[in-house]
């Protein structure tokens, strides 16, 4: 992935820095960022999402959701398995994970569930009363 240089950004847009700061994480994460687990993005309805990760394996237990400052984090940590095995071939991964995704404003997460390894996740962006548009009467 190709390194972006955001410093004169920095030194000549005034108040748009949350914008570089976003896009700036945004590189940041991709490339710290590898493809496990999978996922997708489905946009449900005009302001509704719902993101599905490939969790085969984890227990609810083993996974947690968190969202802080326009973050959602999604982390799986595998129970330490005391039981000895003897693998002829080992596809399944069963190391622990860290993804993360940056929310829009007024973006929060309103449910999760698992089901046959799928984790999902629903978003919903709420528009504030204030931010939406409104026709003014002429007097």
């Amino acid at each position: 992935m190709r390194q972006f240089d955001l410093a004169p950004l920095y030194r000549s847009a005034i108040g748009f820095d949350r914008l570089a700061s976003m896009i700036d994480n945004a590189t940041r994460n991709e490339q710290a960022q590898n493809g496990y687990p999978p996922y997708n993005i489905e946009l449900i309805s005009e302001h509704a999402y719902r993101i599905t990760m490939a969790i085969a394996g984890f227990d609810k237990s083993e996974v947690s959701i968190n969202t802080e400052h326009g973050m959602l984090t999604v982390t799986g940590r595998k129970n330490a398995d005391e039981t000895e095995r003897k693998y002829l071939h080992q596809g399944i991964a069963a190391r622990g994970f860290e993804r993360k995704f940056q929310l829009a404003d007024h973006v929060r997460v309103t449910d999760a569930s698992m089901e046959n390894g799928l984790l999902h996740v629903d978003l919903v962006q709420e528009i504030p009363e204030a931010m939406k548009p409104r026709t003014i009467d002429i007097n």
